[in-house]
């Protein structure tokens, strides 16, 4: 009986460290499945705003030399502004592209804040382009410049588009972050560190 201890003990031990690596890697999984949800939704942001950005330089290019004063004015500003949009939608989708999902529970919630943090300032940005937009169209028409009109409705409309874009995509993120709590219950703090708990 005494010789068998051992055998039991270190059986015991083994199977012990099998299931806590088991249990380590299928809460990577979970987060590495949270993390591909986040850039996947990304992935799909930049496509809506590159296939708006295509649409609006392809319509503006063309309506602008059709066009005349005000119209002209609107057509080609969102060609220009959207050229922008269009580089950055490219950046943005490359940059989702590259990204590796992380299995780091801290690398996670900074992910999700920082992608959070990011959209509620763009809205605030986008706000103001409406306001500058709303200035340039009165400033258009207080000095009779139809051009410096059109760029004013352009910019209004390209600033209403990217504030609903970002409102949009927050509400989606965010939804997606509050599945981050349930992770929490399985995590716990202990001398060597975070860990994951596991229930029988």
């Amino acid at each position: 009986m005494k010789n068998a201890f051992p055998k039991i003990f270190m059986t015991f031990c083994c199977f012990w460290m099998l299931v806590q690596l088991s249990h380590a890697q299928g809460q990577k999984e979970i987060l590495q499945d949270f993390n591909q949800v986040r850039i996947d939704y990304n992935k799909q942001g930049m496509m809506i705003l590159g296939s708006w950005a295509i649409g609006n330089i392809i319509w503006g290019a063309s309506m602008a030399g059709r066009t005349t004063g005000e119209i002209q004015g609107f057509h080609q500003m969102n060609a220009y502004w959207n050229s922008i949009n269009l580089l950055i939608a490219g950046f943005g989708y490359y940059s989702a592209m590259k990204e590796v999902p992380s299995t780091d529970f801290w690398e996670t919630m900074r992910s999700q804040q920082s992608i959070e943090k990011i959209l509620l300032v763009n809205a605030g940005l986008d706000v103001a382009y409406m306001a500058g937009g709303l200035y340039m169209l009165e400033r258009g028409r207080r000095t009779d410049n139809e051009r410096l009109s059109g760029f004013g409705k352009s910019v209004i409309l390209q600033g209403a588009f990217l504030m609903s874009f970002d409102a949009i995509k927050f509400l989606i993120h965010n939804s997606h972050g509050k599945e981050l709590p349930k992770l929490l219950e399985n995590v716990s703090m202990g001398p060597g560190g975070i860990g994951f708990r596991m229930v029988f």
